[in-house]
């Protein structure tokens, strides 16, 4: 597939994009509310392309497949097996997709890819000694169990009345509004829990399963030790206190399920058909898998890691600082 790829690679065969990580203007001073407007409803922005995806998965979910709330005041069999499997069926699909055309087909060969690496086979420091098949096991054996248990726990509680419950018919801005910030809640729940991750024992017992994947592929985005999962998906709690209505608790959750394919994804651009081109934010965490002492949040509306001083923008001179931060540390 053509596309318009023209970067170089160093001697390792590492490639890094021209642009230079920014986070979303909204924070910015002096304020620039035309930047804000832009970000917000421009291409690419807030809005397009990922973010009306990724809303408008939890609304055809509770809509068409999540079964009714009478059905869900008990705990039965059958339906926490529906849940289990559908959300199992999501994850494959979504999750396959990317890794089916990035990595299967292979459809933009290592164009904008930011190693030529693909993912290790015949290697022993993975489970199996496959890199993807270590990714599925975790994946299949303990993200979609665990999430999918915070998933029946908090649906049965909204069907007993347990939960603050506010309605879209009633309160259709303030639903809206809440729609929006659940990714931004993410990103803070996201620092502080990877942050918390990245301590010594937590690290090396827990968070070190994830960091096994170093050339990150789709489906590493979810391969967690189950202790990292329980952490990962305790972010949907704010909806047990804050008003909410169920579809926000699925945003939530899967929110959470399927962004890390696209911040995992290893391609700092997916090339579409007709040699559309569209950015999937990956480099910003990428970095993090690389280097490991940076970029613990996300590049959205916080600048969290500029604020603590674990920032990589992606250049050669961020890189160089970093270093000098971490070796400073180390002699302490």
């Amino acid at each position: 597939m053509k596309t318009s790829f023209t970067g170089k690679r160093d001697k390792r065969g590492d490639w890094r994009p021209d642009e230079v990580i920014q986070y979303a203007p909204v924070l910015a001073w002096p304020p620039r509310l035309m930047d804000v407007l832009r970000w917000l409803f421009g291409y690419p922005g807030f809005f397009l392309p990922w973010g009306i995806v990724y809303m408008a998965i939890p609304v055809v979910t509770w809509i068409w497949l999540t079964p009714a709330m009478d059905t869900m005041r008990t705990f039965q069999p059958g339906w926490i097996a529906y849940i289990v499997i559908r959300n199992l069926v999501m994850v494959l699909v979504i999750v396959g997709a990317w890794h089916l055309r990035l990595y299967v087909q292979k459809a933009q060969g290592t164009d904008f890819k930011h190693t030529i690496k693909w993912p290790a086979r015949d290697n022993p420091n993975f489970l199996f000694k496959d890199q993807v098949l270590e990714n599925l096991f975790y994946t299949v054996a303990s993200a979609v169990p665990i999430w999918s248990a915070y998933e029946v726990v908090t649906l049965w509680a909204y069907a007993n009345n347990y939960l603050p419950y506010v309605s879209w018919a009633e309160h259709p801005i303030y639903c809206l509004v809440l729609m929006c910030l659940i990714p931004l809640i993410r990103d803070l729940h996201f620092y502080a829990i990877h942050r918390i991750s990245h301590w010594g024992p937590l690290y090396k017992y827990v968070h070190a399963v994830h960091h096994n994947n170093v050339d990150v592929n789709p489906f590493s985005g979810l391969s967690m030790h189950p202790v990292e999962h329980l952490l990962y998906w305790s972010g949907v709690l704010i909806h047990w206190i804050v008003p909410s209505h169920p579809i926000h608790a699925l945003f939530h959750m899967q929110h959470a399920a399927f962004t890390p394919a696209q911040s995992h994804s290893g391609f700092t651009k997916v090339v579409m058909h007709d040699g559309v081109e569209v950015k999937t934010h990956d480099f910003f965490h990428y970095l993090h898998h690389k280097y490991f002492e940076c970029n613990y949040g996300g590049d959205g509306v916080f600048p969290l890691d500029k604020w603590f001083g674990t920032f990589n923008d992606g250049t050669e001179a961020s890189t160089e600082a970093m270093n000098k931060r971490f070796f400073a540390r180390m002699q302490q």
